[in-house]
């Protein structure tokens, strides 16, 4: 089915349910498709390393007594160099459609292997990008693409060492890849820019690109990886005197169209001054967790009035109540307090944290994915499986006992766009889609 004429009975809203809802209406059909049950609009998935999705698990063993992010980084810059478009496009695929099962129906992808292993091009410079929108279109997601500009290995300059090598551009060689991608664009598909951090572009680069602008289409999406690793912190004090953040606010015209990635360690001052401007702030709790980073202050940014968005990043888990629970446990954990994400007290609909983390997370995201909307542009939409025991009725407490009742899959049916893509919780192209991966998986393992 696509491009139907469909409507719900029940549909998730900011502000509460409401029912027989038209979602999609392609202007011929007589008469709509009625679909029962509650429904929900898709979760954005605001930041994606597809490729390593093929490494979950593989980095769950001591190297080093200290072992931490940078070790694990170790990890995966040798896993990286051994995918090429063909192993990329059968691990984003399955990614995809996992994604799609889970309830997330649009992804931000923070792409940065260009090239090959040995840092030289692909007879075709974008050919690893095309893998990635090969693999989007083919599982049905929306893709709001994030070619990296990658170049140097550190806030000294640094150069780039060996591994490092496919991921680099020259300023110009990157302006060349936005402006042939973007050809691309359609509904389900955006083309933004990312710089990987303020570590690997100099603030000259970032000037270059963002004055390029213009003549690529105009406004767009910008992502960065920022203040993930207190590392990170000390070496930009180091170098310029000030904290990631502070010194790209001190560079930079940041607005609304940009995306922070983690920002996890930031002062007061920067949680205020950030906030001002618009940006959102991708959060990804299972890798933040998983690799050490630490907690974002998400009290005191959501009380300076900014906005967030989740992402599965490396994809030890992709699941969007997980990255939701964890998002709220981690701040119980922190200020020793329950239902800490929860909307005004005037609004009893979203005193239940469920509604307002999903509310906020959707919202947080428009800019993120390239929308003018309201955050849903790929206008993707999840069931939540009637026949799940947890999920009875509850209207109100529907979405808290999604997120807060266990890890057994609760989607039963997405559709993204018109178009059924998962269907019993079963997505339509899943065994083909698993079949390759497998085979990729044999050959980077091997």
């Amino acid at each position: 089915m696509s491009n139907a004429r469909i409507q719900v009975e029940k549909l998730w809203t900011p502000d509460g349910w409401q029912g027989d809802v038209p979602l999609f209406d392609d202007g011929l059909s007589a008469s709509p498709e009625l679909l029962s049950g509650h429904w929900l609009p898709g979760v954005p998935n605001t930041h994606s390393h597809a490729f390593q999705r093929a490494m979950a698990g593989l980095a769950e063993y001591q190297t080093d007594a200290a072992d931490s992010f940078w070790t694990w980084r170790e990890q995966m810059y040798a896993f990286a160099g051994r995918m090429d478009p063909d192993s990329l496009y059968a691990v984003a695929a399955q990614l995809y459609a996992e994604m799609l099962v889970a309830g997330y129906t649009s992804v931000c992808e923070f792409h940065y292997v260009h090239h090959q292993p040995d840092g030289r091009p692909y007879d075709d410079p974008a050919a690893m990008s095309r893998a990635i929108i090969a693999a989007a279109r083919d599982a049905g997601i929306g893709l709001t693409l994030l070619p990296v500009l990658y170049q140097r290995g550190g806030f000294d300059g640094r150069a780039l060492n060996e591994r490092q090598q496919r991921f680099a551009h020259d300023t110009n060689a990157y302006l060349r890849l936005i402006d042939a991608l973007r050809a691309e664009e359609s509904q389900r598909l955006r083309i933004g820019v990312c710089f990987h951090s303020l570590r690997a572009v100099s603030m000259e680069s970032i000037d270059v690109v963002l004055a390029a602008l213009p003549s690529l289409g105009g406004t767009r999406p910008i992502h960065l990886h920022i203040a993930e690793q207190v590392p990170e912190v000390e070496d930009c004090l180091a170098a310029h005197g000030a904290r990631p953040v502070r010194h790209l606010l001190d560079c930079q015209p940041v607005d609304g169209n940009w995306t922070l990635v983690h920002a996890t360690h930031l002062d007061d001052a920067e949680v205020r001054d950030l906030a001002v401007t618009g940006a959102s702030v991708s959060i990804c709790p299972t890798t933040e967790a998983n690799l050490g980073d630490g907690l974002f202050a998400l009290s005191e940014w959501r009380a300076a009035g900014g906005r967030w968005s989740i992402g599965s990043d490396s994809h030890i888990s992709v699941s969007p109540v997980e990255e939701l629970r964890w998002l709220e446990y981690g701040q119980r954990l922190k200020t020793g307090r329950r239902n800490v994400c929860v909307g005004d007290a005037g609004h009893p609909f979203r005193r239940h944290v469920g509604n307002t983390l999903l509310a906020e997370a959707i919202h947080g995201a428009t800019a993120s994915i390239g929308s003018t909307g309201d955050g849903n542009a790929t206008q993707g939409y999840i069931r939540l499986d009637a026949a799940h025991p947890a999920l009875q009725d509850h209207d109100n407490s529907l979405v808290d006992r999604w997120l807060f009742s266990g890890n057994t899959p609760a989607v039963s049916d997405v559709i993204v766009d018109g178009e059924w893509l998962v269907r019993d919780g079963r997505h339509r192209h899943g065994d083909g889609i698993a079949d390759r991966y497998r085979d990729a998986l044999r050959q980077l393992l091997d």
